[in-house]
């Protein structure tokens, strides 16, 4: 028995991968096509595992998808590869719709054909994972999204993921592929790549530069720490109802600047500057373009039919994140500088 990841290599997706063999001895194969967010050193504790085999590839490559389906047959299919980057989209929407939307295409018309052969089709499972930015802004004193809330997607990022959902869904409906979608809130913990807020915070509050928050900083966010979103993406691989949409969330609403306040707190005390706190370095910045006000993620369906809820707040969560970027400096500034790919090379050629 395996699983086939997509996107395993980046934040989300290497975390779920460790996870699970952390817990499972139900092999892996990772397919990552190692974009500047795909970085295969965060898998690096894996290397001479037999239970995980890394194939570095693109999910709009159906020939080689329907290899892979073919030689390992796994028993669900797990797909985070997306790009997810708001800002860029908004300077270059064409990725996203490639990756997010055709390559979502692909990867069902491989599965489809896959599990349109398998013997027990009742053995398998498509889970997509996708995101609270496609149901769009809530206003201040708006009940938390549901999984019945309107998709109303802001940036081409969310477009494209929300896109992405119609497919998965529609794939379900007239073919009968047996699909569950979880949508996430914002997640934040190891390997997260430093171009998002809280790792952004953190590197560059060590290196003393300026702190940027968009704007007024009161944009609200559901934060979930990401290995609580590996475990309520388990729960519904093993439990989640057929055609199904879970939202997972960290009930934890927090606006940017408490986020930012938080951190250089938490650094003052683990790290503290000689040049004084580093509040210091908050610069409030233009707003971006169609800057969503607030996301909120009601999880209460998952936690009813399926007895999830996440085990951090985010004051253990934030704690354990700032830990974590403190002892992996040297992981930070191959990042940073891109000599990740250097290093990934020399280790695994």
């Amino acid at each position: 028995m395996s699983i086939l990841v997509t996107g395993g290599a980046g934040f989300i997706g290497s975390n779920f991968v460790l996870d699970w063999l952390a817990q499972s001895d139900e092999a892996v194969v990772t397919l990552d096509a190692l974009t500047y967010a795909g970085n295969r050193e965060n898998l690096a504790s894996l290397e001479g595992d037999a239970r995980h085999h890394f194939v570095h590839g693109d999910i709009g490559d159906r020939a080689l998808l329907d290899r892979l389906l073919a030689e390992h047959k796994p028993r669900a299919l797990v797909h985070f590869a997306a790009e997810s980057h708001v800002d860029r989209s908004i300077h270059a929407p064409g990725a996203f719709i490639k990756t997010n939307v055709e390559g979502t295409f692909t990867l069902l018309e491989a599965a489809r054909a896959y599990w349109s052969a398998m013997a027990d089709k009742d053995s398998f499972r498509f889970l997509h994972v996708s995101t609270d930015e496609v149901y769009g802004s809530l206003s201040p004193d708006a009940p938390a999204f549901t999984e019945q809330h309107a998709f109303e997607p802001n940036s081409p990022y969310s477009a494209s993921k929300a896109a992405s959902d119609h497919l998965v869904r529609a794939w379900h409906h007239t073919y009968g592929l047996p699909v569950l979608t979880t949508n996430c809130s914002n997640n934040y913990g190891p390997y997260h790549f430093p171009e998002k807020l809280i790792p952004l915070v953190i590197v560059n509050a060590l290196a003393g530069k300026p702190l940027p928050i968009y704007g007024d900083g009161q944009q609200v966010r559901d934060w979930l720490y990401v290995k609580d979103h590996c475990s309520a993406i388990r729960r519904v691989l093993d439990g989640g109802r057929l055609g199904e949409t879970y939202n997972v969330g960290g009930w934890n609403e927090k606006t940017n600047l408490t986020i930012v306040h938080t951190i250089c707190e938490l650094l003052d005390e683990l790290r503290p500057s000689p040049e004084g706190s580093y509040k210091r370095l908050i610069t409030h910045v233009k707003d971006r373009p169609g800057h969503d006000r607030r996301y909120a993620i009601d999880a209460r369906k998952l936690e009813r039919e399926l007895g999830w809820r996440p085990a951090e707040t985010f004051e253990t969560g934030i704690r354990k994140t700032v830990a974590w970027y403190l002892e992996h400096q040297d992981w930070v500034t191959r990042v940073q500088s891109g000599a990740y790919r250097d290093w990934v090379a020399k280790q695994y050629q």
